[in-house]
């Protein structure tokens, strides 16, 4: 059974957030598996050499690992987690689209796919998510 009720209720849950919330992070989409988070690029996202900054990308998909997470099972947290990185960015906007792969006793799998809006895969991620 899924812990929100509503796609407006996580996106209250998660204004607490505050890391992603003042980066510009939303819950766009909510599903019992999966979910996606997009965000908008300003300057505030570079690099010194003009280039998105990769924990940029690493937290808008921790982001949606919790929420998915967190969607099957209240309170989980990140146990262990792998990016790799595909793409630079060319787009404005980042989109995070994850999916649990395995919802066991103790510990939740979720795929986390990035994309920016020109379609570029950007990152893979995978986290797993301990159950509380």
């Amino acid at each position: 059974m899924p812990t929100y009720q509503s796609l407006k209720e996580a996106q209250e849950v998660f204004k607490g957030d505050r890391f992603a919330a003042v980066n510009g992070m939303q819950i766009n989409e909510l599903g019992e598996d999966g979910c996606v988070c997009s965000m908008t690029l300003t300057e505030n996202h570079r690099n010194a050499y003009g280039g998105v900054m990769g924990g940029v990308t690493f937290t808008l998909a921790d982001f949606a690992l919790a929420v998915t997470s967190n969607q099957i099972h209240s309170l989980s947290v990140a146990q262990q987690v792998s990016i790799n990185y595909l793409n630079a960015p060319k787009g404005e906007r980042l989109i995070a689209k994850s999916k649990c792969i395995k919802s066991g006793k103790t510990t939740t799998v979720v795929n986390v796919d990035v994309t920016d809006d020109t379609g570029r895969l950007i990152a893979q991620f995978v986290g797993t998510a301990f159950k509380l």
